[in-house]
């Protein structure tokens, strides 16, 4: 399988065989700063390009995934996503006629992706129930319900866009709602969090980290408000869909039981006639979409189309 995971700075590509293993892995740089339709016309010659090579070292390529962020429309294979600049720009149309009839090609979100790879290979294995969240620049979740990929209307999963903080400190987000998850728990929100705090300009959420661990005060409230958000967000989560266990991702992952205890007990403590789900580490960090796209692809080629 052609694997592509595209963001907005670089697209993490692979070929993966049907076992998961990978045979081959690149990264290139996404041309945003070109435009919307450099972007995609750099996804089009990347997938092009990786069956190509596929070819020549002797493998068959039997589809090709597709990872991006943004809104899709699966009707349509359309997608519109700030950071690669597109607005209904329809992605699945132009690769699948770039690749030909012969190499059918899935698109998918880059989250919902990364949650299905953790099912089959990863922090989710075993699990019908299960929440894959992944805490980054942004923050959106791939839901697992009753053994089924939610994609919903095409932005399922999207809790990094639910309010959850009140009043005046609530900052606006990028969706134009105040209050979003996504604007006090993010990576991006700890780093923007402690300068407005202090005036101080840190290298991102890493060095709020070192900060913390330091005993920094300042780093300590913004952590702390993050933390008591991400609660809020779990409680309602569980409440509402029963999950056995979530699977913490992203860069944030990296701050181990400094991010993951605090959770747990917050969780525990909020929880009443609610089973209380686990809640770990992902497993499969920067390559979880690019396995993803291959599952996907994969499944797609093989039976009927994963919802």
């Amino acid at each position: 399988m052609v694997a592509v995971d595209l963001g907005g700075t670089r697209m993490k590509c692979g070929l993966v065989a049907a076992d998961g293993a990978v045979v081959h892995r690149e990264t290139r740089a996404t041309p945003r700063e070109a435009g919307g339709r450099a972007v995609l016309d750099a996804l089009v010659d990347t997938v092009v390009e990786l069956g190509q090579k596929a070819a020549a070292d002797g493998h068959r390529v039997r589809a090709a995934g597709v990872v991006v962020p943004g809104i899709i429309d699966a009707h349509q294979g359309t997608v519109s996503a700030e950071n690669l600049l597109w607005v209904n720009t329809p992605v699945l149309a132009e690769l699948q006629a770039a690749v030909g009839p012969d190499q059918q090609v899935t698109l998918a979100h880059d989250v919902r992706a990364g949650g299905y790879a953790e099912v089959r290979v990863g922090a989710l294995r075993g699990t019908t129930n299960s929440l894959f969240l992944p805490l980054g620049t942004g923050i959106a979740a791939a839901m697992v319900v009753d053994g089924s990929l939610v994609s919903g209307d095409g932005y399922a999963g999207e809790l990094g866009h639910t309010r959850f903080v009140q009043g005046e400190a609530a900052e606006l987000c990028a969706c134009g709602q105040r209050g979003c998850l996504e604007t006090v728990a993010s990576a991006a929100a700890l780093a923007r969090r402690y300068g407005a705090r202090t005036g101080e300009v840190v290298d991102g959420a890493r060095e709020v980290l070192e900060l913390l661990a330091a005993g920094d005060p300042d780093a300590a409230a913004v952590w702390d408000e993050a933390l008591t958000a991400l609660v809020d967000a779990l409680v309602l989560y569980t409440t509402l869909v029963a999950p056995t266990r979530i699977a913490i991702g992203g860069g944030l992952v990296g701050a181990g039981e400094t991010l993951l205890a605090p959770l747990r007990e917050g969780v525990h403590e909020r929880l009443t006639f609610q089973r209380e789900p686990e809640i770990v580490a992902a497993e499969l960090g920067e390559e979880a979409g690019c396995l993803g796209a291959a599952f996907m692809a994969w499944d797609v080629a093989a039976g009927p189309a994963h919802d």
